[in-house]
């Protein structure tokens, strides 16, 4: 999720007064906004980001974005919510073009998993990352993280059950831990780190969990 960059409208050596021509935003100042703050608080973290800083960001103003948004906090749900949007494309995509073929489904999906956990610049899951920040219960962006990890977890019970795998509702809970682990351990020590490992060992957890008639195969 990147920012978008205030808008400036190009400028040639002999222009100037209404000869000037300037770049309208392709996108709503409302997505604007939450592109902007997405941007932000994954960086910088949701507390260490003000709405000065956002509206700058996003090419508008306070009073902008206190019209889309009623508070800071509804801005930072909507952004959660919005993420959480994007995982389920993703996961739907997935499913689509692996209809019927779990196994290769499983393989995408580590392939995934390994781009997005080991990558360089990794600043962790977005999700785990405001949980931190938000302990209150009855903030609105709590909600949507709970829903986020919840469903997240349903799904990977679901496609270790199609592929035939014994307890995939343990084997997705091991496995979600491990994710959520390494991704705390890269920003600690790097990509070099533990966190590695980490494919290997999702691999190696699937694997034990497969019918005794495959390992013989």
């Amino acid at each position: 999720m990147s920012a978008s960059a205030k808008s400036q409208g190009p400028k040639g050596p002999g222009e100037k007064g209404h000869a000037a021509k300037r770049q309208v935003p392709t996108t709503s100042p409302r997505d604007r906004i939450v592109e902007a703050a997405s941007d932000l608080f994954y960086r910088h973290g949701i507390r260490a980001v003000g709405v000065d800083a956002i509206a700058e960001a996003a090419g508008t103003n306070k009073m902008t974005l206190y019209r889309h948004f009623t508070s800071k906090d509804e801005l930072v749900a909507e952004c959660l919510r919005r993420h959480a949007q994007e995982i389920d494309h993703y996961w739907d995509e997935l499913a689509a073009n692996y209809a019927g073929d779990p196994e290769g489904e499983i393989r995408a999906w580590l392939a995934a998993v390994s781009h997005c956990v080991t990558s360089e610049g990794e600043r962790g899951c977005a999700m785990a990352n405001a949980a931190v920040e938000l302990p209150e219960k009855d903030h609105p962006g709590r909600a949507v993280i709970e829903a986020a990890k919840t469903g997240h977890r349903e799904r990977l019970v679901e496609l270790f059950r199609d592929a035939k795998l014994s307890e995939p509702e343990a084997l997705a809970d091991e496995i979600f831990l491990l994710i959520e682990g390494a991704r705390i351990n890269i920003q600690s020590v790097g990509t070099d780190g533990p966190a590695s490992r980490l494919v290997r060992m999702i691999e190696a957890l699937i694997e034990s969990r497969r019918p005794a008639s495959s390992h013989a195969a």
